[in-house]
């Protein structure tokens, strides 16, 4: 059974007070690095049942009239296609997305910020292609030297962030977001305060955070589920040494902010003639761990390192990660007292899969209900596992057809005999679009359709890796799946 472990609104409340407060530190002007993402933080909604996905955006919806976007992407990573792992989108149409969403949202996106930037042509293609919609586009030179981010000289003059353009901005608050890590955005806003000061500006800076929490203990399962999620960035979580030693207490950062603040603070008192922050934990606004339920979050928390242990299988073995970052869970899980068994669906999957002799998937529907599915000549697992959890919540036998063969067997002959495809089964979604057009004909069809919603917060595991399509769909329905580190056969090309 879902259970709500976090107050979304009281959140909101204090995380938007603690804003206007840091604006009000300085001369009215605020630059606000965003960290994680500000659409669509599944992890957050996960980890802390209740958090909504858009929370961080709705908080800007309440600043809207003082608030300007700037969108930073780094240009190795549009040189590179990099995409997002969650959705598989890539980052430069990530940027174009994001404008769109904030646009929708009645906010107000005043740029676009390529970051690193050495002349690359793909860079300057996207530059060219913003600009061509009427989007400002400002470049943040790479900054050459191993000696780079400690040569404040440097740094802090012409050759340095006083080569970067100056990014216009209208508004108090200014909110630098990216796709993704490693976009750029700290940088962003220090070449701003820069710029600002040899304006006669004495502009500010602050991060906006998610995770880590700070008040919360660095091995609390929260903490940890963060380290799970960012194990390919090498992202450790840290006590702050020197939280500790300005107040006495401890606080929780992670090792890039606690490695980089004395450069940090080196910078903000050759601008500002001192620094505000006497540690990377002061930079941050978060009041997350006001809001939290600690015994409900924990459990969530554990679930998602489970899960992170076996996305990281699974893309070690596609070929798309180091074994460090698979290193890193089983470190992880091992270090939290967990196993993968401790997972719902993966032993019913399992067990399933061995009964059967081929492939499985088991779901556990938020009542607690555990339906599977297994492979058969018209469905592949996945989308026989997701016709049975549908029916179950409809109130119809399992013995019940809900899809003629009529139905999809002109379905299999179009991707076979002319599209080439050598599996016939439909997945997920054909099978869906199937369901919706047994509907003309079949009324429990429409009911069986009418109970997608109720399929939000189930938990679903594979005893193989499902296609990118499958694992979209049960994405979209809010189902969280996680996979086998194998696939169904021993080709080396996988769709």
């Amino acid at each position: 059974m879902y259970k709500v472990g976090f107050d979304n609104d009281t959140y909101l409340k204090l995380q938007s007070e603690k804003i206007l407060e840091r604006i009000d530190m300085f001369e009215n002007k605020l630059y606000l690095e965003f960290g994680g993402k500000l659409f669509d933080d599944h992890h957050a909604a996960r980890v802390l049942p209740g958090y909504r996905p858009d929370a961080k955006v709705e908080l800007l919806k309440t600043l809207a009239d003082k608030a300007e976007i700037v969108i930073a992407i780094n240009a190795s990573d549009i040189d590179s296609n990099k995409a997002i792992g969650d959705t598989g989108i890539a980052y430069d149409d990530d940027v174009l997305r994001l404008i769109d969403e904030f646009r929708l949202s009645g906010l107000y996106v005043g740029s676009v910020v390529i970051s690193q930037y050495l002349g690359q042509p793909a860079a300057d293609k996207f530059k060219s292609y913003l600009e061509s919609l009427g989007v400002k586009v400002y470049l943040i030179h790479y900054i050459a030297g191993a000696d780079y981010p400690s040569n404040i000289q440097l740094i802090l003059s012409d050759q340095g962030y006083g080569y970067n353009d100056f990014i216009e901005t209208t508004r108090p608050l200014v909110v630098i977001t990216a796709p993704g890590p490693g976009s750029g955005k700290m940088a962003t806003c220090l070449s701003q305060l820069y710029h600002e000061y040899k304006r006669g500006v004495k502009a500010g800076y602050a991060k906006f955070e998610t995770f880590p929490v700070w008040n919360r203990p660095l091995k609390h399962m929260i903490n940890l589920a963060y380290e799970a999620a960012t194990a390919d960035l090498k992202d450790v979580n840290m006590i702050d040494p020197f939280h500790l030693e300005a107040y006495g207490e401890s606080a929780v950062n992670y090792n890039r902010d606690i490695e980089v603040f004395p450069i940090l603070n080196a910078m903000f008192t050759r601008i500002w003639g001192n620094s505000p922050y006497r540690s990377p934990t002061d930079m941050g606004v978060n009041m997350l761990g006001y809001c939290i339920d600690d015994e409900i979050c924990t459990e969530a928390a554990k679930q998602e390192i489970i899960r992170r242990y076996f996305f990281t299988q699974m893309e070690y073995a596609r070929g798309n990660i180091q074994k460090a970052t698979v290193t890193k869970l089983e470190l992880l899980m091992n270090n939290s007292g967990l196993t993968p068994g401790d997972r719902a669906p993966v032993i019913p999957a399992l067990k399933k899969a061995e009964m059967t002799g081929g492939p499985c998937l088991a779901i556990v529907l938020p009542d607690g209900k555990l339906i599977t599915g297994r492979t058969s000549e018209l469905l592949g697992a996945s989308s026989a596992a997701l016709l049975n959890a549908l029916k179950h919540l409809a109130g119809i036998d399992d013995r019940v057809p809900l899809i003629s063969p009529v139905v999809i067997e002109p379905i299999q002959r179009l991707k076979v005999g002319y599209l080439g495809n050598e599996n016939p089964r439909l997945h997920t979604d054909e099978v869906l679009l199937a369901l919706a057009i047994s509907t003309a004909t079949n009324p429990m069809a429409e009911l069986v359709l009418e109970q997608l919603p109720l399929l939000t917060y189930s938990e679903a595991h594979s005893s193989v890796i499902l296609s990118h399509v499958d694992i979209a769909m049960f994405r979209q329905l809010g189902v969280n799946i996680t996979c086998e580190p194998v696939f169904q056969n021993k080709r080396l090309f996988h769709r």
